[in-house]
């Protein structure tokens, strides 16, 4: 059995985690899997959206096996650590917009997973949180920068040193994800909104994207010069003199991502 399995259709590649007995946690084989799944998402020009989500009812990922984890050396736990941060990096800074379909509990790396996508859509009537304190440790694969990003200082820190669980409605009012939606339409929902994002040019979405969270992480100044070399790739593409020409003859644009 594949510990996470990928299928593209229609430009949209889904990313589903296939640990449900053990409610989607990382391992280290699971890890190295996604971690494939990630370089050839990463290295397709047919994909243009990314979605993440979990086998199962129960849960997205509760984050780090922690059966496994009561086997591991200091040494190997470093491992699974360097590993895990360094995936949740790749996934952030993949070119295309990414979504976290989260179909059920998103515990410690399994929010973290989520807090690495661009938009997070979650079912009524689950639970997140980052609930590492709780276990005498922190969140360390990227929640403690990730969150405040997103949601801002002061709650950051409330939910990381309360280690708070937060129902799918209060998340949502934290700011913490995108939609709240009903648990049978969680995929459909996910796959419409991705489907808005494929109406436009795939270099523009990827550049958009790539000038949006480069820019936010300096000055105003660099990021309007980030944004205008992002501007430039665009330029030349086929897909623009295409849109160019499909508002002449009032008709929708076919784009190729050339």
């Amino acid at each position: 059995m594949s510990v996470v399995k990928l299928h593209v259709e229609n430009h949209i590649a889904t990313v589903t985690l296939n640990r449900p007995d053990a409610l989607n946690c990382f391992n280290y084989d699971l890890l190295c899997s996604l971690e494939k799944k990630i370089e050839e998402i990463h290295a397709s020009s047919d994909i243009r959206v990314v979605i993440f989500t979990g086998t199962g009812d129960k849960a997205f990922s509760v984050g780090a096996d922690l059966k496994e984890r009561r086997t591991l050396s200091d040494i190997e736990v470093k491992r699974n650590l360097t590993k895990i941060g360094q995936l949740f990096t790749n996934i952030d800074k993949l070119p295309q917009p990414t979504i976290a379909a989260i179909n059920g509990y998103a515990f410690g790396g399994g929010l973290e997973l989520a807090l690495s996508c661009d938009f997070r859509f979650v079912v009524e009537g689950t639970q997140l949180g980052l609930t590492e304190t709780s276990l005498a440790i922190i969140p360390g694969a990227g929640g403690t920068q990730r969150l405040p990003r997103i949601i801002g200082t002061e709650k950051a820190l409330e939910l990381i040193l309360t280690a708070k669980r937060l129902n799918s409605a209060q998340a949502l009012t934290y700011g913490l994800v995108t939609k709240v939606v009903p648990k049978d339409h969680l995929i459909a929902e996910s796959v419409q909104f991705a489907n808005e994002m494929l109406k436009n040019g795939p270099v523009a979405l990827q550049q958009a994207k790539f000038a949006i969270k480069q820019g936010m992480n300096t000055d105003i100044q660099t990021g309007l010069e980030i944004e205008r070399k992002a501007y430039e790739v665009t330029i030349p593409t086929e897909d623009r003199l295409e849109a160019l020409h499909a508002f002449s003859e009032k008709r929708p644009p076919k784009f190729h991502g050339k």
